[in-house]
């Protein structure tokens, strides 16, 4: 069988760096990696790969329409993973634009590239493009909140709170089009909070280890009892790829971790391994500082992961408090990464 020719965009960031290394560790498809390198984006992440014969980066944004183009009329790929995004909810209250562009408009034109390469019109899949298919990414934000109680599934209906996840939204539902209008083979996932190694500083979990570590005040919005439900991100990857692979054509896979925890006892959790692994006088519990909630601050999100559990036997292997120390552990040997 001939190897997969695959895009991964937005593969110097978090999730998608993370993924570049597991797919390429026993890999031999050819992998492009797309990445603009805005602030979310670090060559760094994938040093570990960059020798590799198989793999090649090219730093360009999905926004550029004739870029894009070219890339699928060059390489010919048959999968995309589609990570690129804005995903950061305070700059989306700030600066939405950016949002609007990158995660709509550039979603569309990774999407009508696709359709152009691998489809003679609506519903006509051209033959050398039968496996052919295209992986969005996306989050769980775009169901909006929930009170105490409940989980999101895979039926909840869209009710984005914020830029960002309106703007997911959005290209969830571009996605959904081109598989109802044009038979794309095209599958969606939506993840829980992700954590682990390579994820960007201003994100919840390096702040408060970098606050913690630097000595100063460990923000935390509100009163701190705000609940997400993390996923450690290597296995989200292997739920992309087990999506990827064997998810069935126009289907959306909820990707949750089943570990919803506040975020106070986030930090204090962070804190106490932190006690623990790089002791002070002092615990690290005594730098945290409730600020200021931020506008539209969702209560709760919390993923019912029971179709990609049933369907295609994905499961979590890292609960929150062994996968946190891990990643407290990656921090405190990067420092130069927070």
């Amino acid at each position: 069988m001939k190897n997969n020719k695959v895009l991964i965009t937005g593969g110097a960031g978090f999730i998608g760096s993370n993924y570049v290394q597991y797919i390429l560790e026993n890999n031999q498809d050819e992998i492009v990696v797309l990445d603009n390198l805005t602030y979310a984006g670090n060559l760094k992440n994938l040093e570990s790969v960059s020798h590799l014969e198989n793999y090649t980066f090219i730093k360009g944004d999905i926004c550029d329409e004739a870029l894009v183009n070219d890339l699928f009329e060059q390489h010919q790929f048959n999968k995309v993973v589609h990570f690129a995004a804005e995903s950061h909810v305070d700059n989306s209250i700030t600066g939405p634009g950016a949002f609007i562009q990158t995660n709509i408009v550039g979603s569309f034109n990774l999407l009508h590239a696709a359709y152009n390469l691998w489809m003679d019109g609506p519903n006509q899949l051209k033959e050398e493009f039968s496996g052919a298919r295209f992986l969005h990414v996306s989050t769980d934000e775009v169901y909006g909140t929930l009170g105490e109680t409940g989980l999101f599934t895979e039926e909840t209906p869209y009710a984005p709170n914020s830029p960002y996840s309106a703007s997911k939204a959005a290209s969830d539902f571009i996605v959904r089009s081109y598989f109802h209008t044009y038979g794309m083979p095209v599958v969606t996932t939506n993840c829980s909070n992700n954590y682990g190694p390579h994820q960007h500083k201003e994100k919840l979990i390096p702040t408060i280890i970098r606050k913690a570590i630097s000595g100063e005040p460990i923000p935390i919005y509100g009163d701190g009892k705000n609940v997400r439900d993390w996923l450690y991100v290597l296995d989200h990857c292997r739920g992309i790829k087990l999506a990827l692979d064997n998810g069935r054509l126009g289907e959306t896979y909820n990707i949750g971790g089943r570990n919803e925890r506040e975020n106070l006892y986030i930090a204090h959790a962070i804190c106490g391994i932190l006690d623990e692994l790089s002791p002070k006088e002092g615990s690290y519990k005594g730098q945290i500082a409730f600020v200021k909630d931020r506008p539209g601050h969702d209560f709760r999100y919390a993923i019912d992961a029971s179709k990609i559990e049933n369907e295609l036997g994905w499961k979590a292997d890292e609960d929150f408090e062994s996968g946190i120390k891990k990643t407290i552990e990656w921090y405190l040997n990067n420092k130069d990464q927070l």
